[in-house]
């Protein structure tokens, strides 16, 4: 998948505009939901907007994605806007090098419906959010998408971009909630693609 997102990487931001107050909104609705000084890893963070959101309350932000183009964008990002806490790994999503427990907030950006089993990266996720912390999850709604982001989906899929699953958000939560790792709060942000920001906090 990453040798899609290394040739879309200086396309990625431009294509964001076609959904621009769903994502803004998005960005602005999870930024909300990170406690001022903590921990975040941000992962699939494409040229990091959710990352840099993440930025004004987190202590410190891990910025990661498989593609290093992508990565260089959100680098790029984070430099103009002056933040320092910040920093940047190239990761898989399904196999992290980290500890369990090691953030406070993790975040998986609209990457969920392009797996074909989302189920381990949740997991996995969950594995390295600290106890009483929060995975966050926003993931675009396809099944819920309107008839001109449609065709403007089919432009994508000519270029070589694919999903594995159009969620709405009843299979969407019925996904999270059959993994059984903690009640799942689901908040849909309409427009022409619609979000669906999911959040699981963790036992202590």
């Amino acid at each position: 998948m990453s040798t899609f997102w290394d040739r879309w990487a200086r396309f990625y931001d431009l294509s964001q505009r076609s959904n621009r107050a769903v994502n803004a909104a998005a960005a602005e609705r999870v930024a909300r939901l990170v406690p001022k000084g903590a921990r975040v890893l941000d992962c699939a963070a494409g040229t990091g907007e959710f990352s840099l959101a993440a930025a004004e309350n987190a202590a410190s932000v891990l910025c990661t994605d498989q593609s290093l183009p992508m990565l260089e964008r959100a680098r790029k990002k984070a430099e103009r806007q002056g933040l320092t806490n910040i920093t940047f790994a190239r990761r898989d999503l399904t196999a992290l090098p980290n500890p369990d427990g090691s953030f406070d907030v993790v975040i998986a950006a609209n990457v969920l419906h392009l797996l074909p089993e989302p189920e381990k990266a949740a997991r996995e996720l969950w594995r390295v959010t600290a106890p009483g912390g929060r995975l966050i999850l926003p993931t675009y709604l396809q099944g819920r998408a309107g008839t001109a982001y449609g065709t403007m989906i089919k432009i994508y899929q000519g270029v070589g971009f694919h999903y594995e699953h159009a969620f709405t958000p009843e299979t969407y939560r019925m996904l999270l909630e059959g993994l059984n790792l903690a009640p799942v709060t689901l908040e849909v942000i309409p427009g022409r693609l619609p979000e669906g920001i999911a959040m699981l906090k963790k036992p202590l």
